[in-house]
C-alpha cells in the first residue's frame, strides 16, 4: 500500500453481515461509505439473456446468493485501512469462496470529501 487515498470496496455476499460491517466501519474510524445493492454477471447472464439459461443450474447451491451489497469509503490513513480490513475480516472471512469480495485500489484524485478536493 502506498501514500494517499485508497478506495476500499467490499462486494458481500451475505447481507445478513452488513450491520456488522459497518458498524466496525464506524468502529475503525471511518466516517462515510456508499452501499448498493448488486448483482453478480453470471446470475443477469443466467436469468436475464436467454442463451446463457444454463447457468441457472451452477448458480444453484449453498454458495448461490440473488443478490449482494457492494459497498465503497474512501480511506486516507494506512492505519486506519488496515484496520477496517482487519475487522471486516474478522466479521467475515472473505478467503472462502463465494462469500465476497474486498479489494484496495489507490486514488489520484479526490474531491467532494469533507476535508475538501485534493489532487495527489
Amino acid at each position: 500500500m502506498s501514500n494517499g487515498y485508497h478506495l476500499l470496496v467490499i462486494v458481500l455476499n451475505k447481507e445478513e453481515f452488513l450491520e456488522d460491517i459497518l458498524t466496525a466501519f464506524v468502529e475503525a474510524g471511518v466516517s462515510g461509505a456508499t452501499v448498493i445493492d448488486s448483482v453478480g454477471m453470471g446470475r443477469v447472464l443466467a436469468y436475464d439473456v436467454p442463451i446463457f439459461a444454463g447457468l441457472r443450474k451452477t448458480l444453484e447451491g449453498p454458495r448461490s446468493a440473488p443478490y449482494n451489497k457492494t459497498i465503497f469509503t474512501v480511506i486516507k490513513d494506512e492505519t486506519q485501512l488496515k484496520n477496517t480490513i482487519d475487522l471486516v475480516e474478522s466479521i467475515q472471512d472473505l478467503n472462502v469462496p463465494g462469500t465476497g469480495l474486498l479489494f484496495v485500489v489507490p486514488i489520484t484524485l479526490v474531491k467532494g470529501l469533507a476535508t475538501g478536493s485534493l489532487e495527489l
